[in-house]
């Protein structure tokens, strides 16, 4: 059961969209490098578009009304955005859920040292990677730190060519006998990766010259101490821009496509899609690649204590009127799938992997080892999902996350399946998934922001 290639279906017109498409992806992922740069960039958009903020309105004793728009924030690193419908919020809500975390390293709280008479920054990376992926390359350092008296000083620095770039060093090709026998999980450790950051001794200074040089940079440039690691959040992340890949420029190929590729297409077609029948969502949070945990991972209340809210100041508020809605709701969990790979083709099903061109990919269930830690979509579902494709013209295949013992993943899906609303995978093919540069179709990114607006409309 071959799916149709997008591509051969697109007349100029198309093509023309689905460039200033990416156009639009391109930007937000070079201003969206961390998920605190997504939710500015998403929370701009969102206001232009008359959303307000839910604090504002705690207070306003006009409450909620059908037609308004409304969005909440966690922390600065999660947010939601609901246009609220026609029907009875009782009757649920047609959510799109992605993440806007990707792979990473973090800067540990203490983490400059001074070594050979280089300056190191310590790190800790985040998600799943492999390690021997991030030496050698341009990196840059963004994030914020916060002094003690709460004033919040953003970094972004390698990203302009006047910024320096930092790295992961390697050993040379010509000494390496020995790592080149280490199976590729130990060929750089995780704590060898940590960032090269100056050599340049501070005059009359016998002992850690190089380091105090650096402590005095950072305080000149940013008035911070070295204290001031302990209350930051700094992100190691590829620096450069995102770019148009093959000859044809059908691809794009930039850091943080898992998940912002989705996130995009999904702020999107909710910023979109007005007038709707049932109320609408646009759910994108934080940590899902560490198993969406802590106060800004979907397995914190923030989603159902925001309903909470938004119910209460439309209606009298009760405990039941909530689960009702929760479970009366449907949901994309919009999140990617790993476009097949020809020159890896043993890891893939060709029958049931998600092929470049040929548009979104939904997958009914992920998870590894029998279906383990997966939500698994009812077929009444899918049904109606496939309905709502055909009729809106919309290039859709389905697939699974690799054969059946060779991997397996997860994505936001089980979390919210929990409440007993319908819950199925929906998102985008990605190439060198996990790795600092990632590859996608723009005919798939087009697909699925042409899948998510038909959602919002008619599920």
């Amino acid at each position: 059961m071959e799916r149709q290639n997008a591509w051969k279906t697109y007349d100029e017109k198309v093509l023309k969209e689905v460039d200033e498409l990416s156009i639009g992806y391109r930007d937000f992922l070079n201003n969206g490098k961390t998920e605190r740069e997504c939710v500015k960039q998403i929370i701009k958009a969102a206001r232009e578009k008359g959303y307000v903020n839910l604090s504002e309105l705690l207070n306003d004793e006009r409450g909620i009304k059908k037609g308004d728009k409304i969005y909440s924030i966690c922390m600065d690193k999660t947010v939601a955005l609901f246009n609220i419908g026609e029907a009875p919020i009782e009757q649920g809500i047609n959510i799109l859920g992605a993440h806007i975390d990707s792979p990473r390293m973090d800067i540990k709280q203490n983490p400059l040292y001074e070594k050979g008479d280089f300056a190191y920054l310590d790190t800790h990376y985040y998600g799943g990677i492999k390690k021997y992926q991030w030496v050698t390359l341009p990196l840059a350092i963004h994030g914020v730190v916060v002094k003690k008296d709460g004033k919040i000083i953003e970094v972004s620095i390698g990203e302009s060519e006047e910024d320096p770039v930092f790295c992961v060093t390697d050993l040379l090709i010509h000494l390496a006998g020995e790592q080149m026998e280490k199976k590729a999980n130990k060929v750089i450790e995780g704590e060898n990766l940590d960032i090269l950051f100056g050599s340049i001794p501070l005059k009359d200074e016998e002992k850690d010259a190089v380091r105090k040089n650096v402590l005095n940079i950072i305080k000149d440039k940013y008035d911070m101490d070295e204290d001031d690691f302990i209350s930051a959040e700094l992100e190691v992340v590829p620096a450069g821009k995102a770019r148009e890949s093959g000859i044809d420029k059908s691809m794009i190929m930039a850091y943080g496509q898992d998940d912002r590729v989705c996130a995009y297409t999904s702020l999107l077609a909710m910023l979109e899609v007005d007038n709707v029948g049932k109320t609408t969502c646009c759910l994108l949070t934080d940590k899902e690649e560490i198993g969406s945990v802590g106060a800004t991972g979907m397995q914190s209340r923030f989603f159902e204590n925001t309903v909470a809210e938004i119910i209460n100041l439309m209606e009298d508020y009760s405990d039941i009127k909530l689960r009702r809605c929760l479970a009366a709701s449907r949901m994309l969990s919009s999140d990617v799938n790993a476009g097949y790979d020809p020159l890896f083709e043993s890891a893939f099903d060709k029958n049931n992997a998600s092929y470049f061109g040929r548009g979104v990919v939904f997958s009914k269930f992920t998870g590894s080892r029998g279906k383990s830690g997966s939500n698994d979509a009812n077929a009444e579902y899918i049904a109606d999902i496939r309905s709502i494709m055909d009729k809106n013209n919309i290039c859709f295949q389905t697939a699974e996350l690799g054969k059946v013992d060779v991997g397996g993943g997860g994505t936001i899906a089980y979390i919210l399946s929990l409440y007993g609303m319908e819950v199925i995978d929906c998102g985008v093919a990605v190439l060198n998934m996990h790795a600092p540069w990632e590859i996608t179709s723009k005919a798939d990114i087009y697909e699925a922001y042409k899948c998510y607006k038909a959602f919002l409309r008619e599920a």
